[in-house]
């Protein structure tokens, strides 16, 4: 039987769900956040036996590490990134129900689809500094005290309520609840694109509209921010010609209303989606295969149409 300070393989084990969904939040890679969930393991198995005894909170304990782990990763990103060929954006999460590439074991299939994965506050997440970000998503999404996130991040409690408010600012749009009609605008989007509706196109798109595509340098895509309703309607019109047999598929990305394209079957394109009242103001297409597995059915090519 174990006691209190003996925490059982079990215990330990169930800790998973909650530090992956910390960690992709910090992240906004699944592929990462899993790396990481796998070093705070790692790490707590390399302990003795009487370390891991004398550790009152075990679960605190790895949440400590896998957000060290993760401010040290976003640390590197940067580098990495500025590497990166075009925009890099987040990777995509499917509903639950809609998850393909893995069976009810893979912990991307119990990461809990709120306001805090949606494409627009991850990609708000993006642009701040990494003790911005860990500071942000620690004490507004996971609600610890800035007492505890100070040690994390080597930052006084003072700091540390600096930060939040800081970060608590550019993300208040992107946190506000979906518009009501933001499955039938995005299902209007849909049909006007497949018909190859120029005018309809436009009409749904905000002027100031901006489409981001991350291809990540392996499939085609337009490398820079295409702006402007009239230039996105264009741009899709062109995508549809050069692609004829692209399917589209409104499917849930993040929580909220969207739409994936697929080719002979596969999936090689998903679309976020952000509004203003009737209009689209934000497009956000993820075409880098490597982001799109858990769209993908194992054993199916991943390569992507070059547009």
């Amino acid at each position: 039987m174990n006691t209190p300070s003996e925490p059982g393989p079990g215990a330990i084990v169930g800790e998973r769900r909650a530090l992956i969904n910390l960690a992709y939040r910090l992240l906004g890679s699944l592929a990462e956040a899993e790396d990481a969930v796998q070093e705070t393991y790692a790490r707590w198995y390399a302990l003795s036996r009487r370390q891991q005894e004398a550790i009152a909170s075990p679960g605190a304990w790895m949440t400590t590490v896998a957000s060290r782990v993760c401010l040290d990763v976003l640390g590197s990103a940067r580098a990495r990134r500025e590497r990166y060929v075009g925009a890099w954006l987040p990777e995509p999460l499917p509903d639950r129900t809609e998850w393909t590439d893995a069976g009810a074991a893979d912990p991307a299939d119990r990461i809990t689809l709120d306001e805090s994965v949606n494409m627009a506050f991850l990609v708000v997440l993006e642009s701040m500094t990494p003790a911005e970000r860990v500071v942000f998503v620690l004490h507004e999404v996971f609600r610890y005290p800035f007492a505890e996130i100070a040690e994390i991040v080597g930052r006084t409690p003072a700091a540390c309520r600096q930060l939040a408010t800081s970060a608590r600012r550019r993300t208040r749009t992107a946190q506000a609840a979906p518009p009501t009609g933001q499955t039938g605008l995005v299902r209007h989007f849909k049909q006007a694109w497949e018909a190859k509706d120029i005018e309809a196109l436009v009409g749904l798109l905000d002027p100031d509209a901006t489409m981001v595509a991350d291809g990540g340098g392996l499939v085609g895509t337009v490398l820079r921010p295409v702006e402007g309703s009239e230039n996105i309607a264009a741009y899709l019109i062109h995508i549809a010609d050069k692609a004829p047999g692209l399917t589209l598929l409104e499917r849930t990305v993040n929580g909220r209303p969207g739409l994936i394209a697929q080719h002979t079957g596969v999936t090689v394109t998903v679309a976020a989606f952000d509004l203003t009242g009737d209009r689209i103001t934000h497009i956000w297409a993820i075409r880098n295969p490597e982001k799109l597995h858990a769209w993908t059915t194992d054993g199916q090519h991943r390569s992507g149409v070059r547009g």
